[in-house]
Protein backbone atom coordinates (compact mmCIF):
# COMPACT_ATOMS: atom_id res chain seq x y z
CA UNK A 1 0.00 0.00 0.00
CA UNK A 2 1.38 3.83 -0.85
CA UNK A 3 1.90 5.76 1.99
CA UNK A 4 0.87 8.42 -1.09
CA UNK A 5 -2.62 10.38 -0.18
CA UNK A 6 -3.31 11.43 -3.99
CA UNK A 7 -3.07 8.71 -6.98
CA UNK A 8 -2.22 9.97 -10.28
CA UNK A 9 -2.67 8.11 -13.89
CA UNK A 10 0.20 9.11 -15.72
CA UNK A 11 -0.64 8.85 -19.96
CA UNK A 12 2.53 9.56 -22.04
CA UNK A 13 3.57 7.34 -24.94
CA UNK A 14 7.02 8.43 -24.69
CA UNK A 15 8.68 6.11 -22.29
CA UNK A 16 11.40 8.40 -21.29
CA UNK A 17 8.93 11.91 -20.74
CA UNK A 18 6.62 9.39 -18.66
CA UNK A 19 9.57 7.79 -16.04
CA UNK A 20 10.78 11.45 -15.68
CA UNK A 21 7.40 12.16 -14.73
CA UNK A 22 7.35 8.91 -12.63
CA UNK A 23 10.25 9.65 -10.72
CA UNK A 24 8.87 13.54 -10.05
CA UNK A 25 5.78 12.58 -8.54
CA UNK A 26 7.75 9.47 -6.18
CA UNK A 27 9.75 12.29 -5.20
CA UNK A 28 6.67 14.47 -4.03
CA UNK A 29 5.19 13.91 -0.51
CA UNK A 30 1.41 12.88 -1.11
CA UNK A 31 1.34 11.63 -4.23
CA UNK A 32 2.32 8.06 -6.24
CA UNK A 33 1.75 6.57 -9.68
CA UNK A 34 -1.37 4.03 -9.61
CA UNK A 35 -0.41 3.30 -13.53
CA UNK A 36 1.00 3.92 -16.28
CA UNK A 37 -0.42 4.21 -19.54
CA UNK A 38 0.96 4.38 -23.16
CA UNK A 39 -2.40 4.88 -25.15
CA UNK A 40 -6.44 5.71 -24.65
CA UNK A 41 -7.07 1.86 -24.61
CA UNK A 42 -4.53 1.34 -21.60
CA UNK A 43 -5.46 4.23 -19.97
CA UNK A 44 -9.39 3.61 -19.84
CA UNK A 45 -8.87 0.24 -18.78
CA UNK A 46 -6.80 1.87 -15.71
CA UNK A 47 -9.09 3.76 -15.28
CA UNK A 48 -12.01 1.22 -14.77
CA UNK A 49 -9.86 -0.91 -12.95
CA UNK A 50 -8.18 1.53 -10.87
CA UNK A 51 -10.44 4.20 -10.75
CA UNK A 52 -11.54 5.21 -7.17
CA UNK A 53 -8.00 5.15 -6.58
CA UNK A 54 -6.96 7.48 -8.78
CA UNK A 55 -7.70 11.10 -8.12
CA UNK A 56 -5.33 13.43 -11.06
CA UNK A 57 -4.65 12.62 -14.84
CA UNK A 58 -1.44 13.60 -16.31
CA UNK A 59 -3.02 13.76 -19.87
CA UNK A 60 -0.85 14.19 -23.05
CA UNK A 61 -2.90 15.65 -26.23
CA UNK A 62 -0.58 13.59 -28.44
CA UNK A 63 -1.73 9.63 -28.52
CA UNK A 64 -1.40 6.97 -30.90
CA UNK A 65 -4.69 5.54 -30.98
CA UNK A 66 -6.68 8.32 -30.06
CA UNK A 67 -6.94 11.50 -29.70
CA UNK A 68 -6.24 13.84 -26.33
CA UNK A 69 -8.55 15.83 -26.24
CA UNK A 70 -11.70 13.38 -26.73
CA UNK A 71 -10.05 10.66 -24.45
CA UNK A 72 -10.27 13.56 -22.18
CA UNK A 73 -13.70 14.55 -22.83
CA UNK A 74 -14.39 10.66 -21.80
CA UNK A 75 -12.44 10.88 -18.47
CA UNK A 76 -14.68 13.93 -17.53
CA UNK A 77 -17.60 12.20 -18.27
CA UNK A 78 -17.73 8.92 -16.89
CA UNK A 79 -15.20 9.72 -13.57
CA UNK A 80 -16.37 13.06 -12.58
CA UNK A 81 -14.40 13.18 -9.15
CA UNK A 82 -10.79 12.97 -10.97
CA UNK A 83 -8.88 16.37 -12.20
CA UNK A 84 -7.12 16.11 -14.72
CA UNK A 85 -4.06 17.75 -16.19
CA UNK A 86 -2.39 18.24 -19.91
CA UNK A 87 0.91 17.70 -20.20
CA UNK A 88 1.93 17.86 -23.86
CA UNK A 89 3.88 19.57 -26.36
CA UNK A 90 0.36 21.13 -28.03
CA UNK A 91 0.70 25.29 -28.08
CA UNK A 92 -2.38 25.70 -30.60
CA UNK A 93 -4.48 28.07 -29.06
CA UNK A 94 -7.81 25.77 -30.12
CA UNK A 95 -6.29 22.73 -28.08
CA UNK A 96 -5.74 24.89 -25.33
CA UNK A 97 -9.53 26.43 -25.21
CA UNK A 98 -11.21 23.18 -25.94
CA UNK A 99 -8.91 21.63 -22.86
CA UNK A 100 -9.83 25.00 -20.97
CA UNK A 101 -13.77 24.45 -21.66
CA UNK A 102 -13.50 21.05 -20.33
CA UNK A 103 -12.16 22.21 -17.14
CA UNK A 104 -8.38 20.94 -16.89
CA UNK A 105 -6.90 21.36 -13.59
CA UNK A 106 -3.84 23.02 -15.22
CA UNK A 107 -2.55 23.00 -18.68
CA UNK A 108 1.69 22.03 -18.79
CA UNK A 109 3.83 22.71 -22.33
CA UNK A 110 6.24 20.47 -22.43
CA UNK A 111 9.50 20.79 -21.88
CA UNK A 112 8.27 21.11 -18.21
CA UNK A 113 10.28 22.54 -15.36
CA UNK A 114 10.52 20.80 -12.22
CA UNK A 115 8.87 23.72 -10.47
CA UNK A 116 6.21 24.63 -12.58
CA UNK A 117 5.20 20.59 -11.92
CA UNK A 118 5.68 21.20 -8.54
CA UNK A 119 3.54 24.41 -8.36
CA UNK A 120 0.81 22.44 -9.98
CA UNK A 121 1.02 19.45 -7.56
CA UNK A 122 1.15 21.93 -4.37
CA UNK A 123 -1.72 23.76 -5.57
CA UNK A 124 -3.66 20.56 -6.55
CA UNK A 125 -3.02 19.15 -3.02
CA UNK A 126 -3.96 22.64 -1.52
CA UNK A 127 -7.68 22.86 -2.95
CA UNK A 128 -8.05 19.18 -2.43
CA UNK A 129 -7.62 19.59 1.39
CA UNK A 130 -9.30 22.62 1.65
CA UNK A 131 -12.35 21.78 0.10
CA UNK A 132 -12.51 18.58 2.02
CA UNK A 133 -14.80 17.79 5.06
CA UNK A 134 -16.22 21.43 4.17
CA UNK A 135 -20.07 21.94 3.87
CA UNK A 136 -19.21 25.84 2.45
CA UNK A 137 -16.95 28.71 2.36
CA UNK A 138 -17.04 32.25 2.30
CA UNK A 139 -15.68 34.26 -1.01
CA UNK A 140 -12.46 35.26 1.18
CA UNK A 141 -11.46 31.54 1.70
CA UNK A 142 -12.21 30.54 -1.67
CA UNK A 143 -10.46 33.12 -3.36
CA UNK A 144 -7.44 31.94 -1.22
CA UNK A 145 -8.06 28.24 -2.38
CA UNK A 146 -8.10 29.27 -5.86
CA UNK A 147 -4.82 31.53 -5.45
CA UNK A 148 -7.11 34.72 -7.17
CA UNK A 149 -5.72 37.32 -5.00
CA UNK A 150 -3.44 39.75 -6.65
CA UNK A 151 0.63 39.41 -5.67
CA UNK A 152 1.26 41.88 -3.31
CA UNK A 153 -2.04 41.10 -1.36
CA UNK A 154 -1.82 37.16 -1.82
CA UNK A 155 2.18 37.75 0.30
CA UNK A 156 0.98 39.91 2.95
CA UNK A 157 -2.10 37.37 3.33
CA UNK A 158 0.15 34.93 3.77
CA UNK A 159 2.85 35.99 5.58
CA UNK A 160 -0.02 37.35 8.40
CA UNK A 161 -1.45 33.77 8.06
CA UNK A 162 0.49 30.90 7.37
CA UNK A 163 -0.45 27.26 6.51
CA UNK A 164 -0.75 24.54 9.13
CA UNK A 165 2.36 23.22 9.86
CA UNK A 166 4.60 26.48 8.77
CA UNK A 167 5.79 28.16 11.79
CA UNK A 168 7.62 31.72 10.94
CA UNK A 169 10.74 31.16 12.93
CA UNK A 170 11.68 27.65 11.29
CA UNK A 171 11.00 29.36 7.72
CA UNK A 172 13.41 31.93 8.14
CA UNK A 173 15.77 29.66 8.96
CA UNK A 174 15.11 27.71 5.79
CA UNK A 175 15.22 30.64 3.71
CA UNK A 176 18.73 31.82 5.40
CA UNK A 177 19.97 28.44 4.98
CA UNK A 178 19.39 28.29 1.58
CA UNK A 179 20.73 32.11 0.73
CA UNK A 180 23.87 30.82 2.77
CA UNK A 181 24.65 27.40 0.51
CA UNK A 182 27.05 27.97 -2.07
CA UNK A 183 24.68 25.43 -3.87
CA UNK A 184 21.52 23.51 -4.52
CA UNK A 185 20.50 21.38 -1.07
CA UNK A 186 18.59 18.54 -0.46
CA UNK A 187 16.01 17.74 1.59
CA UNK A 188 18.66 15.57 3.71
CA UNK A 189 20.56 18.61 3.76
CA UNK A 190 18.49 21.20 4.94
CA UNK A 191 17.34 18.49 7.82
CA UNK A 192 20.74 18.47 9.04
CA UNK A 193 21.24 22.22 8.67
CA UNK A 194 17.64 22.40 10.62
CA UNK A 195 18.25 19.98 12.87
CA UNK A 196 14.93 18.45 11.87
CA UNK A 197 13.55 15.74 10.47
CA UNK A 198 13.63 14.97 6.60
CA UNK A 199 10.01 15.36 5.67
CA UNK A 200 9.71 18.36 8.01
CA UNK A 201 12.50 20.01 5.74
CA UNK A 202 10.92 18.87 2.64
CA UNK A 203 7.74 20.67 3.93
CA UNK A 204 9.09 23.84 4.36
CA UNK A 205 11.03 23.70 1.52
CA UNK A 206 8.01 22.42 -0.67
CA UNK A 207 5.81 25.49 0.45
CA UNK A 208 8.75 27.60 -0.57
CA UNK A 209 8.81 26.33 -4.09
CA UNK A 210 4.72 26.94 -4.09
CA UNK A 211 5.56 30.13 -3.06
CA UNK A 212 7.81 30.07 -6.40
CA UNK A 213 10.50 30.97 -4.12
CA UNK A 214 12.40 28.44 -4.58
CA UNK A 215 13.11 26.24 -7.31
CA UNK A 216 13.36 22.71 -7.26
CA UNK A 217 15.51 20.12 -9.79
CA UNK A 218 16.01 16.49 -10.12
CA UNK A 219 19.39 15.20 -9.66
CA UNK A 220 20.79 12.01 -8.69
CA UNK A 221 22.77 11.04 -5.56
CA UNK A 222 25.63 8.63 -4.91
CA UNK A 223 23.42 5.60 -5.44
CA UNK A 224 22.18 6.92 -8.43
CA UNK A 225 18.44 7.27 -7.56
CA UNK A 226 17.02 10.33 -8.34
CA UNK A 227 16.28 13.28 -5.66
CA UNK A 228 15.00 16.89 -5.74
CA UNK A 229 17.61 19.52 -4.84
CA UNK A 230 16.50 23.23 -3.91
CA UNK A 231 17.96 26.62 -5.04
CA UNK A 232 16.67 29.84 -3.82
CA UNK A 233 15.38 32.27 -5.84
CA UNK A 234 15.68 35.83 -5.52
CA UNK A 235 11.81 36.67 -4.76
CA UNK A 236 12.10 34.77 -1.47
CA UNK A 237 14.07 37.70 0.15
CA UNK A 238 10.70 39.36 0.28
CA UNK A 239 9.60 36.66 3.11
CA UNK A 240 12.49 37.27 5.30
CA UNK A 241 11.23 41.19 5.36
CA UNK A 242 7.78 40.03 6.57
CA UNK A 243 8.16 37.02 8.73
Amino acid sequence: MSEGQYGILVVEDDFRIADIHRAFIEQSEGFYVVGMARNGSEAKAIMAEHGPSIQLVLLDAYLPDVEGLELLWAIRRDYVHVDIVMVTAAREVDTISEALRCGVFDYLIKPIEAARMTQMLTRFQREREALANRDEMNQDELDHVLARLHPGEALRQKTNVLPKGIDRLTLRRVIEALDEAPDALTAMQMARTMGASRSTARRYLEFLVAEQSVSAELGYGDVGRPERRYRLLGGAHAWLETL
